[in-house]
């Protein structure tokens, strides 16, 4: 390993645990039993990924790790495997953070490419728009840690969205509050 891999690897560990510093005392819940509980409480709405995005092929091994500007890290991703795509969201306020897709899911989220590669590989891409049940994370739920689908720790903070795909319901993460209002459009609002 050469001083500049060691130099962005330790980086990428201090912004990871630095990230995940505010919410060590959190609780661990479960967020598909809260997801259930907020829909049997009518506290929950339906929202869909509207914001043009942009996507590259991720290489295999690489391992993409979600920073929201302002708040640090948001979860690290398993290494990608052949097939996966790194997708970047398109909002400078939440410093484009960027996430991996794993390939069976990005063909039904984000369809065909809308333009050529640029010279770091990606293109752009208009999401499909699928419906998702949300509910944003009230004072009294509080911050909570979670294990996302793809086996990393979150933590979810009051104001965040939790969503879940409607035809799997371990398909359920956080969306940071200010990522899920740039990214996300309301359908039907939560109340």
């Amino acid at each position: 390993m050469n001083k500049t891999s060691l130099f962005y690897g330790s980086l990428a560990a201090s912004l990871f645990f630095a990230g995940m510093a505010p919410a060590q005392d959190a609780p661990v819940k479960d967020q598909v039993a809260l997801m259930t509980d907020a829909k049997t409480q009518k506290l929950t709405g339906i929202a869909r990924k509207t914001k043009d995005v942009d996507a590259r092929p991720a290489v295999a091994g690489e391992v993409i790790v979600t920073i929201i500007k302002g708040e640090g890290v948001e979860t690290k991703s398993k290494p990608a495997e052949a097939g996966d795509w790194v997708v970047r969201n398109r909002c400078p306020e939440t410093g484009n953070e960027e996430i991996l897709v794993k390939a069976a899911k990005f063909p039904q989220r984000y369809g065909e490419a809308q333009s050529k590669a640029d010279a770091q590989g990606y293109s752009a891409f208009k999401p499909l728009g699928s419906e998702m049940t949300y509910f944003i994370v009230s004072e009294k739920t509080g911050a909570f840690t979670f294990t996302a689908p793809w086996g990393e720790s979150m933590v979810a903070k009051p104001g965040d969205a939790i969503v879940q795909v409607p035809s799997d319901e371990k398909d359920t993460y956080r969306i940071a509050a200010s990522s899920f209002k740039c990214t996300y459009e309301i359908v039907s609002p939560a109340p």
